[in-house]
């Protein structure tokens, strides 16, 4: 790799992939500092590996003799970090920028974008690239027991990574191989509208090389006629090239991988939902597109046990599973709770933490209508990430919207509440979800730690 940059500072080091990006650095022998408002099991992994690391940020950790300074779009302009890196005239590059920088060191990258599932898909292909010689770096958005977190330091012939949509972030990218899932309305506190978000997608599309592959869902495929790569699609009947058949959802899920009208493989998975079927079929797809081989695409997905967050089981409550997981969009949700009445024996109890005021206020109506999927629900505050609360929209604006279609739920003020409620209702059998990108995991550990 090219190390023109011999001390690099992260703001915001914390995260999923800043944190990534920091432990390649420190393998590469840069020298690796940063901050972050909290403290973590990922903040002392990256101390443990020699990082220098400051909780809470402060003008005075940025000094002169920083040779590059990233930052996640999580934080302000105002940060005064950033402010003060600016101020001394230092290098500075979004998270995204870096990433694609790095990104030009590998022979081929594949990036796995769309609105939803990208963290469970990108899951999916590191436990068949794990399975080959390809020796992948892996960058994950999300937690792996088999790849023991969420980053795998391989060689620099093959790289996967997550290609997020927020802000153009992706367009900072240099991928061999696009996959992309899905296109529906989000980030709405910076995209106008769907074809807005669409003109994003088709600009992203078109970075890839003549030589290179999209695998794109079969519903947006005429977004992408006129690219000059080779397409490639996925979808549920043989409209697409890659799809499946004889669908079993419970007690293992599995189907028939299906190209031209000719079975490909037999595909088990040992995580269920029907979104996942789809997710893994177009994890096949692109694998196929690399030349491995179809025994090692079913070792590989079916080995996959799933990424932390993600409909994860937590354990139990008074005779109830507790599941969490990361759906924040309508379409998320609707597939996490539909996964659960595929063997739900009792009811349902779902605790929502709505992320970001904008999401909220511009979906609420399909929040209302997703949550009419639970049998309870419980909705905590929302979770601003980024944003300033103007006080336009508050979670109990979900539950008037719900009460628009006879449907009834909890508000809850503090996690200590929601687990109170949880209490008073939950009975053996029942699946209690927490359901969120904040932090309500929280209040599964509440209840499971008992």
């Amino acid at each position: 790799m090219n190390q023109n940059f011999k001390s690099i500072y992260f703001i915001g080091i914390g995260g999923i992939s800043m944190s990534a990006l920091a432990e390649v650095m420190i393998s590469e022998g840069i020298k690796v500092s940063g901050s972050d408002r909290s403290n973590s099991h990922i903040i002392k992994k990256l101390i443990d590996n020699g990082a220098k690391i400051y909780i809470n940020h402060d003008s005075k950790n940025i000094t002169d003799d920083i040779d590059l300074v990233v930052y996640t779009s999580a934080i302000s302009d105002d940060n005064p970090e950033l402010l003060r890196a600016q101020e001394l005239n230092l290098n500075i590059m979004g998270r995204a920028e870096f990433l694609g920088y790095i990104m030009k060191n590998y022979k081929n990258s594949i990036c796995v974008s769309g609105t939803h599932g990208k963290t469970t898909t990108t899951g999916m292909l590191s436990s068949i690239l794990i399975e080959t010689d390809l020796q992948p770096t892996i960058f994950l958005g999300g937690e792996m027991d088999s790849l023991g977190g969420n980053l795998l330091k391989g060689s620099y012939d093959l790289m996967l990574t997550e290609a997020c949509e927020y802000r153009r972030n992706f367009l900072k990218f240099n991928p061999t191989m696009e996959i992309i899932l899905n296109i529906e309305e989000d980030h709405l506190d910076y995209y106008k509208d769907l074809l807005d978000i669409e003109s994003a997608f088709v600009e992203y599309a078109n970075i890839l090389p003549e030589s290179g592959h999209l695998i794109v869902n079969v519903k947006h495929k005429e977004l992408f006629n006129n690219l000059k790569c080779k397409v490639v699609t996925f979808g549920p009947d043989d409209s697409a090239d890659y799809y499946p058949e004889n669908i079993k959802l419970t007690p293992v899920p599995s189907y028939d991988l299906m190209n031209e009208g000719k079975k490909v493989a037999e595909i088990s998975l040992k995580i269920f939902g029907e979104h996942n079927i789809f997710n893994s079929v177009a994890a096949a797809a692109a694998c196929i597109c690399l030349g491995i081989d179809t025994e090692t695409i079913k070792s590989g997905l079916y080995h996959f046990k799933g990424t932390h967050r993600r409909y994860e089981y937590k354990g139990k409550y008074n005779g109830a599973t507790v599941i969490d997981d990361y759906a924040h969009h309508p379409s998320e949700m609707k597939a996490t709770l539909k996964t659960a009445k595929t063997y739900a024996t009792g009811k349902i109890i779902t605790v929502f933490q709505p992320h970001t005021f904008t999401r909220t206020k511009k979906l609420l109506n399909e929040f209302a209508e997703g949550l009419l999927l639970s049998d309870e629900v419980i909705l905590l505050d929302i979770y601003s990430a980024r944003e300033i609360d103007t006080g336009e929209i508050h979670s109990k604006d979900i539950i008037s919207k719900m009460k628009e279609y006879n449907k009834d739920g909890y508000y809850a003020e503090s996690f200590e509440s929601a687990a109170k409620i949880i209490k008073s209702l939950v009975k053996d059998g029942d699946i209690v979800i927490t359901m969120g990108a904040g932090n309500v995991n929280g209040v599964a550990d509440l209840l499971t730690m008992d």
